[in-house]
């Protein structure tokens, strides 16, 4: 008897933990992921436009010449490869922002950046988590990263409009269905 009744608690084990899943916060994903466009958009930015990098082989052609083209440092696959590195570090400048009028909530930078010395939120709407509600967003942040890390620099090198919608509400799907502005970030 103590056999049969080890077999039934058994699939009624298996059967819960495979009903069980993990939700994930579609708040925390979404702002992730809308976070890294912000953040590389805004690295981008700060490159010097007229600096350039080789690119190409260094394998001769059968004439002799070899194949080398320039393309802009700040778009270049090199470039978004480093920027995209370091870009989960700066997640500790967002925090939780509940909209007074419409009650959304969503993970926005609070710290001001170096070129944005007098343009400081209002902090009343924010709710500051402490280190948690950072390595939270660090953590998605990195996840996204990891997983789409080469569609973003494809995205990157090739696309300047419209980066936000195709990584977010497109290939990643954390956005989609959700009420963010495009130029709230």
């Amino acid at each position: 008897m103590a056999p049969w009744i080890i077999q039934i608690a058994l699939v009624a084990m298996s059967i819960l933990t495979e009903t069980t899943e993990g939700k994930k916060d579609t708040v925390l994903y979404c702002s992730a992921c809308r976070a890294i466009v912000d953040e590389l958009n805004y690295s981008i930015s700060q490159i010097d436009p007229k600096k350039t990098i080789h690119v190409g082989g260094f394998r001769l052609n059968p004439d002799g010449s070899l194949t080398d083209k320039k393309v802009p440092l700040a778009r270049s696959e090199a470039n978004l490869s480093e920027l995209l590195d370091g870009v989960c570090g700066s997640m500790s400048d967002y925090a939780l922002h509940v909209d007074p009028d419409t009650k959304i909530k969503q993970y926005k930078r609070f710290a001001p950046r170096s070129s944005d010395a007098g343009d400081f939120p209002d902090f009343n709407n924010f709710k500051f988590d402490g280190p948690e509600g950072s390595n939270a967003l660090k953590f998605v942040c990195e996840s996204i990263v990891e997983e789409f890390e080469d569609y973003i620099i494809s995205l990157f090198a090739k696309e300047t409009d419209h980066v936000v919608d195709k990584l977010c509400n497109e290939v990643s799907d954390h956005c989609k269905g959700t009420k963010f502005q495009s130029d709230e970030l």
